[in-house]
């Protein structure tokens, strides 16, 4: 028999039951919040042959999945589903302006993962793209305050005008940055930061928070970088 699952949220444990799909959104077993923009049955774990499965069974919203490790990263969208073969996944959406995130613990482990590497010249790559110190400031300041949770659960995203506020820049400079940033991951098959034709998806800021979270590409520790970040934001010549 297929064991259950535990999910974590807000500092809240509940617990799937074999047989049985578990739902998550604005009603169902982990009801996340009284959010318009979030569906009603939105994601779902149900198990199948002896394997849980989580599906997005919402029509407009997507959702990024992680290994315990964010060595590998998954984006989910509308209709789609993914296997639970990692012992613990992290599982970030947006609804709105918030975004939450909640944590998926699952007895087994089929396969095995390792974490993401980081260089500490102040350059972090992804892939081969690497990204500037002031690229990865910008990404810091919208990601702060889901970054600042104590456990996993809900935070908002700030405007644009509200980050560029945080960092001190121009807000000409911080769009210039995210729009670089957003070119670059879509570049290596970032999925969710581009929209029709050629444009930037309107929701970029929440999806490119998604992925940084959920890759580790920014962490906690990155925070501290608000408080000495620099008033220079160049990065030289050849960086944008």
């Amino acid at each position: 028999m297929t064991a259950a699952l535990r999910i974590e949220f807000c500092g809240e444990w509940y617990e799937s039951t074999p047989g049985q799909p578990f739902v998550v959104g604005r009603e169902g077993d982990l009801i996340v919040d009284d959010n318009p923009y979030l569906h009603r049955r939105f994601l779902v774990l149900t198990e199948e042959r002896g394997l849980w499965w989580l599906v997005n069974e919402g029509s407009l919203l997507a959702a990024t999945v992680s290994d315990g490790t964010g060595g590998v990263q998954a984006w989910l969208p509308p209709g789609g589903r993914l296997p639970v073969v990692f012992p613990r996944l992290t599982v970030l959406f947006s609804a709105g302006s918030t975004t939450y995130d909640m944590t998926i613990h699952a007895p087994g482990d089929y396969y095995s993962t390792s974490g993401l590497q980081a260089d500490r010249d102040g350059t972090t790559t992804i892939g081969v793209v690497p990204l500037t110190s002031s690229q990865r400031l910008m990404i810091v300041a919208l990601a702060e305050r889901v970054l600042r949770q104590d456990s996993p659960g809900r935070g908002t995203i700030p405007s644009s005008a509200e980050a560029a506020e945080r960092l001190g820049w121009p807000l000409t400079t911080f769009n210039r940055k995210l729009d670089n940033v957003c070119e670059k991951l879509d570049k290596i098959g970032v999925q969710g930061l581009r929209g029709g034709r050629g444009k930037l998806a309107t929701g970029r800021r929440q999806r490119l928070v998604e992925y940084a979270v959920a890759s580790r590409l920014v962490s906690i520790d990155d925070v501290r970088l608000l408080e000495t970040k620099r008033d220079d934001v160049s990065d030289g010549q050849s960086s944008p």
